[in-house]
């Protein structure tokens, strides 16, 4: 059986094994902060176990004041590593109610209160723990199993540090002078490491997914527009049956070729991202807009009546219109052509959907372009707006 210095020396190799390991992580993925911080708090509390486990043989109250901000400091810095991977903003929410509960600590341990100082201490820790472990589980979008175990870890950790303080509180400790040393100091060591040792596991796991999400948006990302791409539209809506009132829109600018053949391409790239700025604009819940190649977009517009997909075609179109991008030819204005497929009563593919809206993008090119034009709208081509001047 392991006495309670060898518990704590177990907690320090182990602590250390995996600090390392999350450091080495985060030298191959740089941009993986959270990663980083980990590491750092995991080192931290490394330290706090060594200073306590020199406390346990060397009585001081210096030392004593030391071991006890380091693990509130520890856990603090891990309550921010989470909320860096979950992308919780305002960490003094964290950080302010912790240092003020570490100066507290500081004062009753130098007044001798050093049991108190565990008691608040521990609390503290009983906090951050169960912060991290319910900010994963709310704020959380991955894997719920994954979640779920980071939040039974972070709560379980969590108490074993409340069941020290209950102890103390108990007996009334309130003066100690010595390390405390009882069944739940024994239970939280074997604990702590466990979890520990369980959460940096995870902490890979979740780095790797992290990592795949990452990967996956890029490949759906389109890099000049940030709009998603063809791939992003097979992905979102591939399987999806097309009903009556979802919609999509396909656009392509008027002349882009001669655009860039004129203007020069740095121009012509401007020219879409300004589209897809306005396309933005109208963004809302149930509007998707890709840029499927070139110079052609999409818009999947979800519970949608004819009329309204056609109106807000129309408002991408006529806001387009009236965007200006400089260059050294002087100002340059373009138009927009715009086609709308509709799904069927008994659900439509996606490109089935979209081949009636290519269709009637054409329709569109051949009533002279920059107007929308839907199935019911065929030979009704309405111009959009006027060029002031049409590349």
């Amino acid at each position: 059986m392991l006495d309670f210095s060898s518990l704590l020396l177990a907690a320090a190799l182990s602590g250390t094994c995996l600090a390392v390991t999350m450091f080495a992580i985060w030298f191959t993925a740089p941009r993986a902060r959270f990663v980083l911080t980990v590491a750092c708090g995991i080192l931290v509390l490394v330290a706090h176990v060594i200073l306590f486990w020199r406390y346990t043989k060397e009585p001081d109250p210096l030392l004593c004041q030391i071991a006890l901000a380091l693990l509130s400091l520890g856990f603090l810095i891990l309550c921010i590593s989470a909320m860096q991977y979950l992308g919780v903003p305002d960490h003094r929410r964290a950080v302010v109610p912790t240092l003020a509960a570490m100066a507290i600590c500081a004062a009753l341990t130098f007044l001798g209160l050093d049991g108190v100082g565990f008691i608040v201490t521990y609390a503290t820790v009983t906090v951050l723990l169960s912060t991290i472990g319910a900010m994963f589980w709310v704020n959380g979008s991955h894997d719920r199993r994954i979640l779920l175990v980071v939040s039974f870890l972070s709560g379980t950790c969590a108490l074993s540090f409340a069941l020290c303080g209950m102890v103390l509180l108990a007996k009334a400790q309130w003066t100690l002078g010595v390390a405390p040393d009882n069944w739940a100091e024994r239970l939280n060591s074997v604990v702590a490491v466990a979890c520990m040792t369980g959460l940096g596991a995870l902490t890979l796991s979740l780095h790797h997914l992290q990592a795949q999400i990452e990967l996956k948006a890029e490949t759906m990302t389109d890099p000049l527009t940030g709009l998603m791409n063809r791939r992003g539209l097979t992905s979102l809506h591939g399987e999806r049956s097309f009903g009556p009132f979802t919609a999509i829109v396909m656009f392509d600018l008027d002349h882009f070729k001669r655009t860039n053949d004129i203007y020069g391409h740095p121009i012509g790239d401007q020219v879409l991202c300004r589209f897809a700025a306005v396309i933005r604009k109208y963004a809302r819940t149930g509007v998707d807009a890709f840029r499927l190649g070139g110079e052609e977009f999409a818009v999947v517009m979800s519970r949608m009546t004819e009329e309204r997909a056609y109106d807000l075609a129309s408002k991408i179109g006529v806001a387009f219109g009236t965007e200006i991008v400089a260059s050294p030819l002087g100002p340059l204005r373009s138009t927009v052509s715009g086609g709308i497929g509709f799904g069927g009563t008994d659900g439509s593919s996606l490109d089935e959907v979209l081949a009636e809206a290519d269709a009637a993008l054409y329709a569109a090119k051949r009533a002279g372009r920059n107007c929308v034009i839907s199935r019911k709208r065929m030979g009704k081509a309405e111009p959009v707006e006027p060029a002031l001047r049409s590349a």
